[in-house]
């Protein structure tokens, strides 16, 4: 019987179902082999040669495939159905071989199914055919690309700008696009306008709202009444007129419903309607799928299959009635350039399973199902039918005109399960529903008011506008888009908050230096372009080495020119290139750049070591002055520790001065002189910000460590102090003697207030935790010397019962044994039996011999390394 190969456990599983014992069916676990990553892997000196290799964790599975195959000789691949999944089946194919499991006579094929249903498994089941290889050429090409962008670009960066994790070739140009979208916030300047609208009642006493269109006979732009002067004028211009109506306009219209879903679309309508991830998304998609319920959840395709029309348009009108079912079904006509995902779109398998009868607890999966199933039938349902109007109310003199829209659904449609939702909130006054009124009709002014209003800058993009984006400018593919906003922000690049994408400082950077010495691969048209080379390679009328050859030529050639620049040179161009943002125009017109400590040097980007960028003098050493990276923040400023240390006052004539120092800030006592070359320091706990402590504080911490007093059963001293892992107390003649006893402390401000009694109750406890480690445990019974050998024989109480001990060994006594009635001989007897079992019953002559087999096995340890190494 043949063996059938898919990707996952639970898919296996379901297939297995329904194909009956006739079949074998595997799981692969995703990909079984990819490149190492580590030079060389991809060589484009031998035409893109690549190395592959099988996994650690996917070797138990190509195995269990394999010995498969010794009994049933037919290899049925069911991988996926897009690009990823014909690699996986390629890849396999390509291992089994290698493994010599795959032979001349054995037949191999490939089948696809969009979705996980026993109709759609048993009809692939009779279509199958080899594996695409166009689609695979088109994945090797991307995989070498992204391997080839990955491994030689982000050397450069951890070279050129330390802190920098990595570049790829479609997340530094999304990366891109987040920063730019904040430097035009940043760039953004507010203007003010106003607007004026009137609360107007209709002869029968209906209230309504109509916003100033005209006034002195001309008609209003956004930017006409541009301060609250102007606003009043206009209120008066209003109040002092008699307004009636002077035309009522009433246009029907239809609104459509939109396509079903595919990937990126699923993916924006998740993130808008449950604040879900792209990630959080396509796993619970694939949940979804892998249990039957959904298609294939990677495609751009929008098109659905003839029988799930059909399917859609019954169960309409099953639940719906025919005035929901259109005349003639719906066609959606796919955008996209080359799809060459699954075709079909996102849709349930089952138009009749609706989401609370879904047979799942997982609410995520209830959520999304909800969602595509809504999608799915709205696709297919008859227009929302809405009637417009339009009202315009004016004064006789035609001085002053107002208007009033509003909009009355004559019929739901497809409205009657789902609207699309919308990325940002529009106040839309077509919503709102007006009440009947007819030309001629005296308005009578309840009132008027002035609104002032300030244009808002372009919104911080969310995972699903970014998506959005990402599609219009054609960078990424349905099955990236996911993968590539999580890699932005797991590498610090960017941060979500409140649902909005946000780059962070080390995001700038690596933006800046990209966009200055590698402007082609950071350039939308350029990816895009690229993308659309990789789908003519997956459409089989390009050559992908072809490819490969054109970008690496140039690529290679943009790194190289690299390799001779200087560090201090690509800071200075950053520091160009980001000076808007680092150094903003200050306020009372001074240099921005001028060091504000020392009066003389220039701040400019700096980076440290450790990694990490921050803003320095040019006079270091001279001057220390430092701040973080980003533009100055006045308030941090105000409170920042200066390199001489920031003064907090005096305390027994003594100078008290906060540091940053290497490890961390510190308060020091007086000042480094001659006499002194190590004033007393303590290290401010982590709790407390150092740009806030004070001098009470400080005193208390320079004060430590703090005697509580001599310990009550020895008189040696107990000490409370803060050391490297926090709050502690000291059982030692001195905080700097080794040994002793510690026990740690809930928090700082005990250190300060703990007292004897507190403290000895924590020593004991610390011992009695350990087992009384560091104190000789008493015996509970002594019975004398080892009659034989010599030695004391106790019984002791252990962990797990009393146990006889002699020397090394530790015999437990048996269950239900009295320890105080156990003889010398009982205990000899049980020391004997556990000493045999461990082979270490004391042998006097063994001992003496030990030192020189010891020797002897070190020489010849030393000589094996040396002959090795010859060799």
């Amino acid at each position: 019987m043949p063996v059938v190969v898919v990707e996952s456990p639970a898919k296996a599983k379901t297939i297995n179902s329904y194909l009956g014992d006739n079949y074998t069916v595997l799981a692969s676990y995703g990909h079984v082999r990819d490149l190492p990553p580590k030079d060389g892997s991809v060589d484009p000196e031998h035409d893109f040669d690549m190395l592959w290799e099988v996994g650690s964790d996917s070797k138990k599975h190509v195995k269990a495939i394999a010995d498969a195959l010794k009994n049933d000789n037919e290899l049925i691949l069911a991988t996926d159905p897009d690009r990823e999944g014909e690699a996986i089946s390629w890849h396999l194919q390509q291992a089994l071989t290698k493994r010599k499991s795959i032979n001349k006579d054995t037949p191999v094929s490939r089948v696809v199914f969009n979705a996980i249903t026993k109709t759609a498994v048993t009809e692939a089941m009779k279509n199958p055919r080899q594996v695409d290889m166009p689609l695979v050429e088109a994945y090797l090409a991307r995989r070498a690309l992204d391997y080839l962008v990955g491994f030689n670009l982000s050397p450069v960066l951890w070279r050129k700008l330390p802190g920098a994790k990595s570049a790829g070739r479609v997340q530094s140009v999304t990366l891109r696009l987040i920063v730019e979208r904040e430097m035009e916030i940043e760039a953004f300047r507010p203007r003010e306008y106003w607007t004026v609208k009137a609360l107007l009642a209709t002869p029968r006493g209906q209230e309504f709202e109509a916003r100033l269109t005209m006034l002195a006979g001309k008609k209003l732009d956004r930017f006409d009444i541009e301060n609250g002067t102007q606003a009043e004028i206009a209120v008066q211009a209003i109040t002092s007129r008699d307004l009636s109506v002077v035309s009522v306009e009433a246009k029907p219209a239809n609104r459509n419903p939109s396509a079903p879903f595919m990937t990126s679309t699923l993916q924006q309508e998740a993130s808008r309607k449950f604040g879900m991830g792209a990630r959080q998304a396509m796993s619970t998609a694939q949940r979804l799928y892998e249990a039957g319920h959904i298609t294939y959840m990677r495609t751009d395709g929008i098109d659905m299959a003839p029988e799930a029309v059909t399917a859609a348009r019954d169960a309409i009108k099953t639940l719906y009635g025919d005035d929901y079912v259109p005349s003639s079904p719906r066609i959606y006509k796919n955008k996209a350039k080359n799809a060459q995902e699954a075709h079909e779109c996102i849709r349930p398998t089952e138009m009749m399973l609706k989401p609370e009868d879904l047979k799942t607890s997982d609410a995520d999966q209830r959520k999304l199902y909800d969602l595509i199933w809504k999608r799915t039938l709205a696709c297919q349902m008859e227009s929302a039918r809405m009637e417009r109007t339009t009202v315009d109310i004016g004064s006789r003199d035609e001085q002053v005109q107002l208007r009033a829209t509003g909009q009355v659904v004559l019929f739901d449609g497809f409205l009657k399960v789902y609207e699309e939702g919308r990325d940002d909130v529009v106040v839309d006054d077509d919503d709102k529903r007006l009440p009947q009124v007819d030309q001629g009709d005296k308005m009578d002014k309840r009132a008027v008011t002035p609104e002032q209003h300030f244009t808002q800058p372009p919104p911080r993009y969310t995972e699903a506008t970014l998506v959005k984006r990402m599609e219009e400018l054609g960078i990424g593919r349905p099955s990236t888009y996911a993968s590539i906003v999580t890699t932005i922000q797991d590498r610090e690049y960017v941060r979500k908050d409140k649902n909005r994408l946000i780059p962070e400082d080390k995001g700038r950077l690596v933006t800046a230096f990209l966009e200055n010495y590698f402007r082609k691969y950071v350039g939308y048209d350029f990816t895009a372009d690229l993308e659309d080379q990789l789908d003519r390679v997956s459409a089989g009328d390009a050559d992908y080495k072809e490819v490969l050859r054109r970008f690496w030529r140039d690529f290679s050639a943009a790194i190289a020119e690299t390799s001779e620049l200087r560090i201090t040179e690509v800071l200075e161009k950053i520091n160009d290139v980001l000076e808007s943002h680092l150094f903003p125009p200050t306020e009372d017109g001074s240099d921005p750049r001028l060091c504000p400590n020392c009066g003389a040097g220039r701040l400019s980007m700096r980076t440290a070591r450790s990694g990490g960028a921050f803003i320095g003098c040019s006079n270091y050493p001279e001057c220390r002055y430092t701040r973080p990276f980003g533009p100055p923040d006045p308030e941090a400023e105000a409170s920042a520790i200066p390199p001489e240390g920031k003064l907090l006052g005096e305390d027994q004539g003594d100078e008290i001065r906060v540091f940053k120092g290497r490890f961390g800030p510190y308060v020091q006592r007086g000042e480094v002189t001659e006499e002194t070359k190590k004033p007393p320091r303590q290290s401010i706990p982590k709790d407390w910000p150092a740009e806030e402590l004070d001098l009470e504080r400080a005193v208390m911490l320079l004060s430590l460590p703090r005697p509580i007093g001599p310990h009550p059963e020895d008189g040696v001293m107990v000490w409370a102090n803060i050391g490297r892992y926090g709050p502690y107390i000291k059982h030692a003649e001195s905080t700097s003697e080794r040994g002793g006893t510690n026990a740690n402390l809930e928090n700082i401000d005990e250190v300060f207030t703990v007292g004897m009694n507190r403290a000895v109750q924590l020593l004991a406890e610390k011992v009695a935790s350990r087992g009384g480690r560091g104190k000789a445990a008493k015996p509970i019974r002594e019975m004398g010397e080892h009659p034989d050998e010599g030695g004391a024989v106790n019984i002791m109480e252990g962990k797990y019962g009393p146990y006889v001990k002699w020397d090394k060994v530790n015999a437990t006594l048996p269950k239900e044994t009295d320890p105080a009635a156990v003889t010398m001989e009982q205990a000899i007897e049980l020391i004997n039996e556990k000493a045999a079992k461990k082979g270490n019953r004391k042998k006097p002559a063994a001992k003496k011999a030990a030192p020189k087999k010891a020797t002897t096995k070190k020489a010849a340890a030393k000589k094996k390394p040396a002959a090795k190494k010859a060799g």
